[in-house]
């Protein structure tokens, strides 16, 4: 749609721009909440710092796993990487993109092993959670301006001319990002009044997961681009949609059982 403009002789591109915006935000929001709550800024920031590797190494290594066929076509031409620009043009090939859901799972599992081995970071992952969709938000938005996350063909919609992925130009598509940005802002706001509220406490991480898989299943029925991976017509994040609720599903199976396990205080 609008994918760079021209500043001083150089283009740059408004999805890293976008993507810079949700991280400053979901950062002041977290920390203005945190002073809110009393809580470290320092232990907060630390907990951020390390997230966000196993946010950026989950991304990208999703990303590759759904385009297995690019590793399978990099192996099978290896011979031919000879020089040191052509390994960083094979790097860049094969985890340059990124995929939310990888992002997400990354920084969850980096999160778990780190409270578990200090439980003070435990107060900070409702903060976490709740910053999420807020981020996502202008991520999204970043995502309709490039045009990569496209809808499907659609009366009702946009055109993209200067489209980076030559498929999606030349016919109208419906803004399926700019729908999602919506449906995230609106989770943000719901999210931010249960914590405030002090409304499901250490709980804010399961009312997230269950709602955006929910909404993200049904939103990839608007999504155009097949690149990001189809699995029996269901796309990848509809396939990691339905596990998350299944092991939601699951996890608290286990936690109320153990609560009914557990002796009435009021017993003789």
């Amino acid at each position: 749609m609008f994918p760079y403009f021209t500043l001083f002789g150089r283009d740059l591109g408004l999805y890293p721009i976008m993507v810079l915006c949700g991280i400053f935000s979901a950062g002041i929001y977290a920390c203005y909440i945190a002073k809110k709550f009393e809580y470290d800024y320092s232990d907060l920031i630390i907990f951020l710092l390390i997230i966000s590797i196993g946010v950026v190494v989950g991304s990208h290594l999703l990303y590759t796993i759904v385009n297995y066929k690019n590793f399978i076509y990099v192996l099978d031409n290896i011979k031919k990487i000879d020089t040191f620009k052509k390994f960083f043009n094979i790097l860049n090939y094969l985890f340059g993109g990124s995929v939310f859901y990888g992002g997400l799972i990354g920084g969850i599992i980096v999160g778990y092993v780190i409270s578990k081995k200090d439980s003070k970071y435990l107060k900070f992952f409702d903060i976490g959670f709740t910053s999420i969709p807020l981020f996502h938000f202008f991520g999204r938005i970043g995502c309709f301006l490039g045009g990569c996350c496209y809808g499907i063909r659609n009366k009702i919609g946009f055109m993209y001319t200067i489209n980076p992925i030559l498929e999606a130009n030349g016919v109208k598509r419906f803004p399926i990002q700019i729908v999602e940005a919506i449906f995230n802002i609106a989770l943000f706001l719901f999210l931010n009044h249960l914590l405030c509220h002090k409304k499901m406490k250490n709980k804010i991480s399961y009312v997230y997961l269950s709602i955006y898989s929910i909404g993200r299943f049904f939103i990839e029925y608007f999504r155009g681009d097949v690149y990001r991976g189809i699995w029996r017509s269901l796309s990848t994040s509809q396939i990691i949609s339905i596990l998350i609720i299944f092991g939601l599903i699951i996890r608290l199976y286990y936690i109320n059982k153990k609560t009914s396990k557990r002796p009435c205080r009021d017993a003789p």
